[in-house]
């Protein structure tokens, strides 16, 4: 979300976004001299409020809710896109007190419009209301765009934010990148939306790792686990991923379910009661058998999302990613190589350089392969 704040020195009112290279910023307008503090900086909160309302309708769309019936989250999460258009007016006529009475709205967007418009009301600024006015059109517009699938001015910082949907055009943009790239260019986590990246991150996980089973006998869902023994990576998370599409669950189904799921879990929720007590029953199995007086307490802490709440969708991306790299390396194990390779391995005055390009050699064959497999399988991702 963008934030507001005060140039003390300046007198100005500044807005700062962050984007997958690192942060920008812009002027708003200059403050009205001898104004005070405190409502200069209620205007920031309240500007900043209505951000992070506004973004939130993009990071929880209506879609991605179970139920749109009436007072349902679906329902109320349409209504709050719905208000965007209520912007405006609430800023240049906000409620104001009458009678020492207030009235509030129930939706979070619109009140924060009319808590910047009460500010402005107290400054009395009409060129800085104009300036609140084309700053707050500015936000809306890249929520607006995001949502289309357009990540280019303002709407760059959806690449920072988790969404519990993923945009069709996002998606397709993230799985030209990985065609290049099966490995994860740098592209993939500053230009792209990280829930839509991780989806089409899982249809070229799957092939990783369908690619590597061939090569070595292992199932695809036990190939990360393999890996680790060599490599210490983070293989739960991609192992489950894999496992949920081996079960016929889509990638889309699959990575939006637990962003989802961690989502749900950093705004205080529970959503899945069964399967904690499941989780529980399992906890209380390995303290009677693993636990004792010198016993850490953090190694028999209980997780309840594999995914960081704090960052879900861009901790499942990376994780994914990982998971294709330890794909290749245990298909260079594996991997029979042609006749010049092995020639090569068994020389023993083999140098770095051939020991590089041999290295090189194996990871484009396992790039080749995946990418063949990735475009066998391209139903997945529709």
């Amino acid at each position: 979300m963008t934030r507001y704040s005060i140039d003390p020195e300046r007198h100005e009112l500044i807005a700062t976004w962050g984007t997958g290279e690192g942060g920008l910023a812009t002027r708003i307008g200059v403050l009205p001299a001898g104004t005070g503090t405190s409502v200069l900086l209620g205007l920031a909160r309240a500007l900043t409020q209505l951000s992070e309302a506004a973004w939130r309708t993009y990071t929880h769309p209506a879609s991605a809710a179970s139920s749109q019936d009436p007072n349902s989250e679906g329902w109320r999460r349409s209504e709050e896109r719905k208000a965007f258009d209520e912007v405006p007016l609430a800023i240049t006529r906000p409620n104001l007190p009458q009678n020492g009475m207030l009235d509030v709205s129930y939706s979070p967007l619109v009140e924060s419009a009319h808590r910047a418009g009460r500010a402005l009301h107290t400054l009395d600024d009409r060129e800085l209301t104009d300036a609140v006015l084309a700053e707050t059109a500015t936000e809306l517009a890249a929520v607006e765009n995001a949502e289309l699938g357009d990540l280019t001015g303002r709407a760059r910082q959806a690449v920072l934010l988790s969404r519990e949907g993923a945009s069709p055009v996002q998606v397709a943009a993230a799985d030209r990148l990985l065609e290049q790239n099966p490995f994860g260019p740098a592209a993939l986590l500053t230009e792209i939306d990280p829930t839509a990246a991780a989806v089409a991150a899982a249809h070229w996980l799957a092939a990783a790792a369908e690619v590597t089973a061939e090569a070595t006998g292992h199932s695809p869902t036990t190939l990360l686990l393999e890996a680790d023994n060599s490599e210490a990576l983070p293989h739960e998370t991609p192992t489950l991923v894999l496992e949920l599409l081996e079960a016929g669950i889509s990638p889309y189904d699959a990575v939006t379910g637990l962003v989802r799921h961690a989502l749900h879990i950093a705004d205080g929720l529970l959503p899945d009661p069964a399967g904690l007590r499941e989780q529980l029953e399992d906890l209380d199995d390995d303290l009677a058998e693993h636990t004792g007086p010198d016993t850490d307490p953090e190694d028999t802490g209980l997780r309840l999302t594999p995914l960081d709440p704090r960052r879900p969708a861009r901790d499942l991306l990376e994780d994914l990613l990982t998971g294709i790299h330890a794909c290749q390396l245990l298909h260079e194990e594996y991997d029979d190589p042609d006749e010049e390779d092995a020639d090569a391995d068994e020389a023993e005055d083999r140098n770095d350089e051939q020991a590089e390009q041999h290295q090189g050699h194996g990871r484009e064959r396992f790039a080749h392969l995946v990418r063949e497999t990735a475009t066998r399988h391209r139903d997945r991702l529709t």
